[in-house]
């Protein structure tokens, strides 16, 4: 059995992929990249959820998640995120034990305005595999999921 407790025993009787009916187990150090569980880690199905650490004084891009909701737990650190309401730049500073929803097709953005300490969160996803479309700007999303 490997490490990931679950997945080395608990293959279908073809050896293609883990039952559904088995608790996985992904320990710390085992992510591939930044995902913990996914359909490429543990065979997830419609869960994506991973860990990831943002430098200090860094920023990501402007960027959506597609139909993608995305859950974020704070860890450690303070990040600032960054989207429009249709009127002005919203930034919403957070706190380490800090919970966010980003809904689907919202752009925004990821800051860490702290000099020394970096930012790390816990995302969670509602599509298998991470979804992330850069775009050129923070823009308002109207109810159809469009610009």
């Amino acid at each position: 059995m490997t490490t990931r407790e679950g997945v080395g025993s608990a293959l279908s009787a073809d050896g293609n992929g883990p039952l559904g009916n088995r608790v996985h187990h992904v320990r710390a150090g085992e992510l591939e990249g930044h995902a913990a569980i996914s359909g490429g880690t543990v065979g997830s199905k419609r869960l994506w959820m991973g860990l990831v650490e943002n430098a200090p004084l860094s920023a990501t891009d402007n960027h959506h998640h597609g139909e993608s909701e995305a859950g974020i737990y704070v860890v450690s650190g303070h990040p600032v995120f960054v989207f429009h309401d249709g009127i002005q730049e919203v930034r919403i500073s957070a706190d380490p034990g800090d919970f966010l929803l980003v809904p689907p097709f919202v752009p925004h953005r990821e800051e860490n305005p702290d000099p020394n300490e970096p930012v790390v969160v816990v995302i969670a996803r509602t599509t298998q595999e991470p979804i992330k479309v850069s775009v050129p700007e923070l823009y308002q999303v109207k109810e159809t999921g469009t610009r």
